[in-house]
């Protein structure tokens, strides 16, 4: 969080409002959201595809016809593909090799790949940076009175969305300088 809060001090500035055009210049938050994305994905599963023909896949036998689930929870927890899996890690985002989540980097398709990625991707793009830049900008957080971090329950409950099994409540603090 001081890291993500820092880069936006730095680049856009403490008097100014992040905007869409200062994202791409902001490799941090990028790398948080990618890391969002791998980590909780809101749909643990993609929607169904459907094999058009017998395929061999790692010695398995794939019948045409078959109903597939892509579990892209599952992929974003792989040992083979991530180092430290289950931790909150957004600086394995900011090695040389460029991943992204836009479908053609398969280690990473929360909103699927091909003819059925999310149409929705586009806004979503736009919409989670700046969001999460607004809320990093304008507030510090805190959880709720009595509760301390080792005692955040981080278990998922599983559905068509992903979503906590305790919900999680952490409270916006004002900063100083931010006015409405």
């Amino acid at each position: 969080m001081s890291r993500a809060k820092n880069e936006l001090r730095t680049v856009v500035g403490e008097n100014k409002q992040v905007e869409e055009s200062d994202i791409s210049t902001l490799p941090y938050l990028q790398a948080v959201i990618k890391e969002i994305l791998r980590f909780h994905p809101a749909g643990p599963l993609l929607i169904p595809h459907k094999s058009e023909a017998d395929v061999e896949i790692n010695g398995y036998t794939i019948p045409k016809n078959t109903q597939i689930l892509v579990n892209v929870w599952a992929m974003g927890r792989q040992s083979r593909l991530w180092s430290n899996p289950n931790s909150f890690e957004p600086e394995r985002f900011l090695d040389n090799k460029v991943v992204d989540f836009k479908g053609q980097d398969f280690e990473l398709i929360p909103f699927g790949s091909g003819r059925r990625i999310c149409p929705g991707l586009p806004l979503a793009n736009r919409m989670l940076h700046i969001m999460v830049a607004s809320l990093i900008q304008n507030f510090d957080w805190e959880l709720e009175p009595g509760t301390k971090p080792e005692d955040v329950d981080t278990t998922e409950k599983f559905g068509l969305a992903l979503h906590k099994a305790v919900p999680l409540k952490a409270l916006p603090v004002k900063i100083a300088s931010f006015q409405l």
